[in-house]
Formats: C-alpha cells, structure tokens, sequence
C-alpha cells in the first residue's frame, strides 16, 4: 500500500458523507443527490426506443435504461402523466 494514502484524515461532513479533503466530499455529494433523484423519479417515468420501437413501463427496466440508453440517439425518457 502506497504511503500517500495511509496518511489521510478523514472529515466528517454534511449528510454523513465521510472524505478526506473537500474535493472528493463535494464529488461524493453530488453523485448521492444524482442516484437519489434517479431513484425517486424513476417510477415516474418511462422510455420510448424508437430504434427498437417499443415503450420501457416497468422500474427496474426503466433503471437499466436510465443508466445504459442515456446517451443512445432516439431513446427518450419521459414523464408517465
């Protein structure tokens, strides 16, 4: 194990989030607020693939292609309402 990072202190900060300097602790922050809304809003909506021509209804379809189809041209993610 490298020395330089046996040495670190670890600070507490907002929303018990645990890091060793500020930079990491906001990367951190920012990356529990995206899968938190992601979670929250996935049961809202739902995916049209125009490419394979069908709808994604179902949560934990509508996850997986949240995460692998996001950046897939002719894939859209929209509301159920």
């Amino acid at each position: 194990m490298n020395d330089q990072h046996r040495d670190h202190v670890w600070l507490h900060y907002v929303k018990n989030i645990i890091a060793a300097d500020v930079t990491s602790a906001v990367f951190l922050a920012s990356y529990l607020r995206y899968s938190g809304i992601t979670r929250d809003y996935a049961h809202a909506l739902e995916i049209i693939d125009l490419q394979k021509y069908k709808v994604i209804r179902q949560y934990n379809k509508v996850c997986i292609a949240l995460r692998e189809r996001s950046n897939i041209p002719f894939v859209f993610v929209v509301g159920k309402n």
